[in-house]
C-alpha cells in the first residue's frame, strides 16, 4: 500500500481522504438517527449561521438592507403590509386585521401620496378580511422577496410568519431595525 500511496497524486490522495471522511460522516449521522436525533437537528449541524443585516425604512419608506443599502422593491399594497407588521413587534393576528384598516390605510396613502382610488380602497378592504386569502397572498409576495436575497434560515427573522391562529410577527430583533 505504502508503494501504491507514493504513486498517488495529491489530487487523488485529497479524493481518498475525502470518501473516507464522506463515509465515517455517514455513519456518524446514521448513529444519531439511530439514538433518536431528528432530521432538523442534523440538518441544522451542517448550517452556518450567517449574521443578520440591518433593515433601514426611510423616511420615504424605501426598504434597504444592510450597510450597503441594497433596496427591497415591493408593489405598494405588499410593502404598506409588511410596513404594518414592522410597525407591530408584538405581532397581529390575522382575525383582528379589521382593527388595522385605518393604520394600514394611512400608510398606503404615504406610499402612494396622489389619493386612494375605489380599487385601492377595496384592495385594503380585502386585505384587512380575515375571511379572504389576500393577507396570506401579500405575505407570500413578502417571503418571496425575502428569499430571493437570503437562504430560508435568514430571511424567515425578515418575514411575516407565526402559527395559524396565533399573532403573525416579524422575528427580526428590533436593534437590527432602522426607522430614519
Amino acid at each position: 500500500m505504502a508503494k501504491e500511496q507514493d504513486k498517488m497524486t495529491g489530487k487523488e490522495m485529497e479524493q481518498m481522504l475525502c470518501s473516507i471522511l464522506f463515509n465515517e460522516v455517514k455513519e456518524r449521522i446514521q448513529i444519531l438517527r439511530d439514538y433518536g436525533i431528528s432530521e432538523s437537528q442534523i440538518a441544522s449541524l451542517f448550517y452556518i449561521e450567517k449574521p443578520l443585516v440591518r433593515l433601514t425604512i426611510s423616511k420615504n419608506y424605501g426598504i434597504f438592507l444592510g450597510d450597503k443599502r441594497v433596496e427591497i422593491h415591493m408593489e405598494p399594497l405588499v410593502k404598506a403590509v409588511y410596513l404594518l407588521f414592522l410597525a407591530h413587534p408584538e405581532g397581529i393576528p390575522f382575525k383582528h386585521l379589521p382593527d388595522y384598516r385605518e393604520e394600514l390605510t394611512e400608510i398606503y396613502v404615504k406610499l402612494k401620496p396622489y389619493g386612494l382610488s375605489a380599487k385601492a380602497i377595496q384592495s385594503i378592504e380585502d386585505v384587512t378580511n380575515p375571511l379572504l386569502n389576500s393577507i396570506n397572498e401579500k405575505c407570500a409576495r413578502i417571503r418571496k422577496v425575502l428569499l430571493s436575497l437570503f437562504d430560508d434560515n435568514t430571511a424567515e427573522y425578515y418575514y411575516i410568519k407565526g402559527k395559524r391562529g396565533n399573532a403573525k410577527v416579524i422575528t427580526l430583533p428590533r436593534e437590527l431595525i432602522n426607522w430614519e
